[in-house]
């Protein structure tokens, strides 16, 4: 038996997986949690050295005959973080994570230096938000000018982990797309972005790899401290998304994924680049040749993961005290920004529970609202993908928040699509499997049965598990209530959106 192995490096844990495909079987599977640091001022940090400890952790968890079955690996990461090295490929500070939003000021002054946010969008596809890596890079300069000075690689958390395992400083267009210092059009860094935040910026990116080009092959030192085998392919990875997009079967023109993570992201295959001018979908480039448009918000499962908390409720115990109350929650309505919040633009967004009076302040208004809140938010990007002229036909529903099936009917109803559940739960981990099983097939030094010359459209059709999966369909009853109960969610983040700019 050959095996290939899934890595999804996300923001609240590690997750290794071990794939038959000859069997289409996941044999094995590691998780290992990965701690945050964050402030009132909106920081959320983690530590570089805590990538490796994790997946070192994963990795012997698994079963030692196993680990020498792999052939290749595929690493999935959270998007935007920074992870900024030195020469010898030391930390220079904290990885600034996606979900941090202290960098506000550093967007407006990039924005600034850019001749406003539609000159950045005309230049590289993307305005700066809080989010992405470069106002990153440029809060390193103006808050810790001593590491800036010493910046030698800038990297993602799956190029980080990629370099754990081959020692090679390599990106890749999907994953770099999300950086703001790419030219999502023309796929290749932006020198003249780099040049804003100023000298040595464009000198410390990686090289890319194309897709299914090799990232690099396991280093004798990555062999030793993961128990793998030395040689084995390292395919080029990707941000989780465009690695959930590959894992959810969604690398054709059509087919939009949704996942309900600690974030909330909707994201969908398309042959062209598709740039909004308003910055709300984010023009990212996919994995696997293509193009990803995107939209992210920041507070999805962290929202009822805080509900939860407040009411002392389990998960199955919140989704049932939610079901107990109507479509549109009696008018209450959940601003989930505990996080800020990236779409729309809120950086100094604040939570908060609206339309409250003494007949609705009930628990189970609650807790629904706060489901609702979330698929409400992918509301917003469905209809600008709708505006720029991409036809959805189906959405394909990952992350944490897509076992509920509460939610899942909500996201049925709010979006009005069908919503198809693949059968396997490492949407992410299972994208990186499958992209290095199409890496490992276009390697013409690992020849791999079943694999050689085989497409990534053709490999997920047949690895992804759809076969099994379950579909929801909206209820037209329902999607009326909704259209009803979103118009008041966009009344009240009308009212109480600027505020928080």
């Amino acid at each position: 038996m050959r095996t290939l192995c899934g890595i999804d490096l996300g923001t609240q844990s590690c997750k290794v997986i071990l794939y038959d495909p000859e069997k289409k079987k996941t044999v094995a599977k590691a998780q290992i949690p990965v701690d945050m640091i964050s402030g009132n001022d909106g920081t959320r940090e983690q530590k570089a050295e805590w990538y490796d400890q994790t997946l070192a952790a994963c990795f012997a968890m698994l079963d030692e005959g196993l680990k020498k079955t792999i052939a290749a690996l595929g690493v999935s990461g959270h998007q935007h973080s920074l992870v900024p090295l030195d020469a010898e490929g030391r930390a220079l500070y904290n990885v600034k994570l996606w979900c941090d939003t202290s960098t506000q000021a550093e967007c407006e002054e990039l924005t600034r230096a850019a001749g406003g946010e539609a000159a950045l969008i005309e230049l590289a596809g993307l305005p700066m938000r809080p989010g992405y890596t470069a106002p990153k890079v440029q809060w390193l300069k103006n808050h810790r000018p001593e590491a800036f000075a010493r910046l030698a690689h800038i990297l993602l958390p799956h190029d980080y982990v990629n370099w754990l395992l081959t020692g090679e400083y390599t990106a890749e267009y999907g994953d770099a797309s999300g950086t703001a210092l790419f030219d999502v059009r023309r796929r290749v860094w932006s020198e003249q972005v780099c040049a804003l935040i100023g000298p040595g910026v464009y000198q410390a990116l990686p090289k890319l790899a194309a897709p299914g080009e090799p990232a690099g092959f396991v280093s004798a030192q990555a062999a030793a401290r993961y128990g793998i085998p030395q040689g084995a392919v390292v395919a080029p990875g990707g941000g989780d998304n465009m690695m959930g997009a590959i894992g959810t079967g969604a690398v054709k023109d059509g087919l939009i994924t949704m996942s309900l993570g600690t974030s909330g992201t909707l994201f969908g295959f398309s042959g062209k680049p598709v740039i909004d001018p308003t910055g709300n979908l984010a023009a990212f480039c996919s994995s696997t040749g293509g193009w990803l448009p995107l939209l992210c918000t920041m507070n999805c499962t962290v929202a009822t993961e805080e509900l939860r908390g407040l009411f002392g409720l389990g998960v199955k115990a919140f989704d049932d005290e939610a079901a107990r109350a109507p479509i549109g929650a009696e008018g209450v309505v959940v601003l989930p920004f505990f996080n800020g919040e990236r779409t729309p633009n809120l950086p100094y967004g604040r939570a908060s529970i609206n339309g409250i009076t003494a007949a609705n302040f009930k628990r189970q208004n609650i807790a629904r609202a706060g489901l609702e809140a979330a698929i409400f938010g992918m509301r917003i990007g469905l209809e600008g993908f709708r505006d720029l002229g991409f036809t959805a036909r189906e959405i394909r529903l990952t992350g944490g928040g897509a076992k509920s099936p509460l939610w899942q009917q909500i996201a049925a109803n709010v979006t009005k699509l069908p919503v198809l559940l693949p059968s396997g739960d490492e949407a992410a981990a299972m994208g990186g499997a499958i992209q290095a099983l199409w890496c490992l097939g276009k390697n013409a030094a690992a020849k791999f049965q079943g694999g050689t010359g085989a497409s990534i459209g053709d490999l997920a059709e047949e690895h992804v598990g759809l076969g099994g999966g379950q579909i929801v369909l909206p209820d037209p009853a329902s999607t009326a209530a909704y259209d009803r109960a979103y118009a008041e969610y966009e009344k009240y983040l009308g009212a109480l959106g600027p505020l928080y700019r």
